[in-house]
């Protein structure tokens, strides 16, 4: 029949031969039917992050895009932070740029900054010490002026490293177990020493006061092991930190206690140490110029930057690493890119 049609009506024959090199284009450019269904929705791929002030998501939220403003920086594609595999911030008490730096009470955190890297324009930003404590640890002050206990209702960068399935701990030496709530405490584990609140900022905020497993995360020094935890802040006792001690004796504890951290696998494979102080020992409001180590296999022995700093920049610097939104003021601040070069 077909052969027929073609001997016979030629014109038929062309217009057949046609229509079917269209039905073929039009199968090839569309491809197969999808199935049929409703489409994904936001509930289908994650909750969408809730944020205070524009900055920062709940615990059970996922991490967002860092956000972006006229001030804002990079995030960590462009701003040269590596993704670390752990990070350790120890914070040690009002004590001057130049006697840390220039002086000869602290061989061994002298000897940190030639084995690492050294902020030298680096600031407090604010006084007297708690509110330092708080923005390393939110991103802002929160109006705070003072050292009394308070419960603030506000985003920490614990609320975005658990979205992330990162782990994190804070151990503040001497603070009793239970999620301990009081102003202070001395003794207990880890020997003759002092805790105060004011210096160790997780308790001050109701999200994790409230939440027994998470305030259980605040353990005694004791409990301390490098790289059990991805994120770990260490707060020494009133004497360690230098507060209520010399400077010698702060460089003592500090020597007993880095070197398990430097020596560790997770170190080795990429993890970074920061050493700071909350303020200097002027009155100054902003909280003075306050000397900052950094050791990583990422930065190069005797690193220093002139670059001004601060404490919210250090916290951007983390959360730059890991991929985390910026909290509140952090999201102005400059990362600590400068410090780091490829291992």
């Amino acid at each position: 029949m077909e052969g027929l049609a073609g001997a016979r009506h030629p014109v038929l024959a062309r217009w057949l031969t046609a229509a079917a090199a269209v039905a073929l284009l039009v199968v090839a450019c569309t491809g197969p039917t999808a199935p049929s269904g409703p489409s994904p929705s936001a509930s289908s791929v994650g909750p969408t992050p809730a944020t205070e002030s524009g900055h920062g998501s709940s615990p059970s939220s996922q991490p967002s895009a860092p956000a972006s403003s006229a001030g804002s920086f990079p995030p960590s594609s462009s701003s040269g932070i590596p993704a670390f595999t752990a990070v350790w911030i120890i914070v040690l008490e009002n004590t001057d740029y130049g006697t840390v730096v220039h002086g000869s009470d602290d061989p061994y955190l002298r000897g940190l900054i030639e084995r690492g890297g050294l902020a030298e324009a680096y600031t407090g930003v604010a006084r007297p010490s708690q509110p330092n404590y708080l923005a390393l640890f939110s991103g802002s002050t929160h109006g705070i002026h003072d050292n009394d206990d308070h419960d603030i209702t506000a985003p920490t960068i614990t609320d975005q490293l658990e979205p992330s399935g990162r782990t994190w701990a804070e151990y503040a030496e001497n603070v009793p177990a239970g999620c301990f709530a009081g102003s202070s405490a001395k003794g207990g584990r880890d020997g003759s020493g002092e805790y105060r609140r004011k210096h160790a900022p997780a308790i001050s905020f109701t999200a994790i006061s409230g939440d027994a497993q998470r305030c259980r995360r605040i353990e005694d020094l004791t409990a301390f092991r490098p790289g059990a935890t991805d994120y770990a802040l260490i707060i020494p006792n009133q004497c360690h930190a230098a507060h209520d001690c010399s400077l010698v004796t702060a460089d003592a504890w500090l020597s007993g206690v880095v070197p398990p951290i430097l020596e560790s696998a997770a170190y080795r494979d990429g993890g970074v140490l920061f050493v700071t102080f909350d303020e200097d020992a002027g009155d100054d409001p902003g909280g003075g110029h306050i000397a900052t180590i950094v050791l990583s296999p990422y930065v190069r022995p005797g690193t220093r930057t002139t670059t001004p700093y601060d404490h919210y920049s250090l916290l951007r610097t983390i959360e730059d690493a890991w991929g985390l939104d910026c909290l509140a003021h952090a999201c102005d601040a400059r990362p600590m890119g400068d410090l780091f070069s490829p291992p």
